[in-house]
């Protein structure tokens, strides 16, 4: 084992919701290896809820202000100097770089003052002194791309599954919105256009007409999203032609979860309630709209089937579509999303899935 006495760990993994769920069998690695260790997450203001919700393998929080050249969030260079002042003052015995290559990110990680730091590093930057990095693997999912730290540091792995822990009032306030708009669980099907990127939404009108075609099969519809995407939402429900409950606004990420966990089906693109879906074990169809297809689909691709098309500027960066037509996203019709869809929700789970989901595999 290669940090044989870590009691105070930092984990820097500054990203969202859909990543940090993708991190979650490195934290029980951790949390099995150094069951007394003072583990600390260091990411996003938005992650200290993650950090709250995953107590059992993360004991306290560090808001990271942004840096130059990290897109997640605007960068707060003055507040910079009084980050590392906390992070130093932290003494951690480990740092661990969980967030990209390390080509923007190492020398924030060392900047920390850990006794030792450990993660991914691009070929260019293996050898650093008295750090243990690792070549950052080009051609793997995200969870086992992260895992790799875990086999680097010697410690056992804990399995590759996700989780999304739900507190009771969280199921009951859940059950309150249900009740509120008449929805039965066993015939639910929840839809969510929504993503952070616009290059990575599929067209909403075609969310629209998937909903219209389920409901006529019997389906109940309900519309989620952030109180950010209300537009989006009832842009949605005036192109249907059936009936579908708005939440959008109305849940908590943990109330969304709950529902999640009650519904027959999540239909997504492919964003963080996606890995929420695998987390609490609840079959979804994702739709992947120029994202990093090998790097993100869910691993269990039964229950979790990913629907892609190949295209030659995939994947990409862009917060919008440069290109005409959106093509990674048009290139996907309904009747292929109708199909998966129907699949999940009548099909027995041994049965193949249709030959149209190895489309970009």
């Amino acid at each position: 084992m290669i940090h044989e006495c870590a009691q105070r760990i930092a984990v820097f993994r500054a990203l969202q919701l859909g990543d940090l769920l993708c991190a979650v069998p490195v934290l029980r690695a951790l949390r099995h290896a150094w069951p007394r260790a003072h583990v600390t997450l260091v990411g996003l203001p938005s992650s200290e809820a993650f950090a709250r919700r995953f107590d059992r393998y993360v004991d306290d929080w560090l808001g990271f202000p942004g840096a130059v050249g990290l897109p997640e969030q605007p960068p707060a260079g003055s507040r910079l100097p009084g980050f590392f002042a906390q992070a130093r003052a932290r003494r951690f015995d480990l740092a661990l770089q969980l967030h990209g290559s390390g080509e923007r990110t190492n020398g924030i990680v060392r900047m920390m003052g850990a006794k030792r730091s450990c993660g991914f590093a691009p070929a260019h930057g293996l050898g650093a002194a008295g750090d243990d990095f690792l070549r950052w693997p080009e051609e793997e999912s995200e969870i086992e791309r992260l895992l790799r730290v875990v086999d680097h540091l010697g410690i056992a792995r804990r399995g590759r599954e996700l989780e999304f822990p739900l507190r009771e009032d969280e199921r009951r306030a859940w059950r309150r919105i249900a009740q509120r708009h008449s929805l039965d669980p066993q015939r639910l099907v929840l839809v969510h256009p929504g993503a952070r990127f616009l290059s990575r939404r599929w067209p909403v009108e075609r969310f629209a007409e998937l909903a219209d075609r389920l409901a006529l099969r019997g389906w109940q519809i309900a519309i989620t999203g952030s109180a950010d995407e209300s537009a989006l939402a009832a842009s949605m429900r005036r192109s249907m032609r059936t009936r579908a409950a708005d939440l959008s606004g109305a849940t908590g990420l943990g109330e969304l979860g709950a529902a999640i966990e009650s519904c027959r089906l999540l239909v997504c693109n492919d964003t963080g309630v996606s890995h929420v879906a695998v987390g609490v074990g609840t079959r979804s169809v994702v739709v992947a709209s120029g994202s990093e297809i090998r790097r993100w689909r869910p691993l269990d691709r039964r229950m979790h089937p990913m629907l892609a098309v190949d295209v030659d500027c995939r994947p990409c960066a862009h917060f919008s579509c440069p290109r005409a037509g959106h093509p990674c996203a048009s290139a996907i019709d309904v009747d292929a999303m109708f199909e998966l869809a129907l699949h999940q929700l009548t099909v027995d789970a041994q049965q193949p899935l249709p030959a149209l989901v190895s489309v970009g595999a």
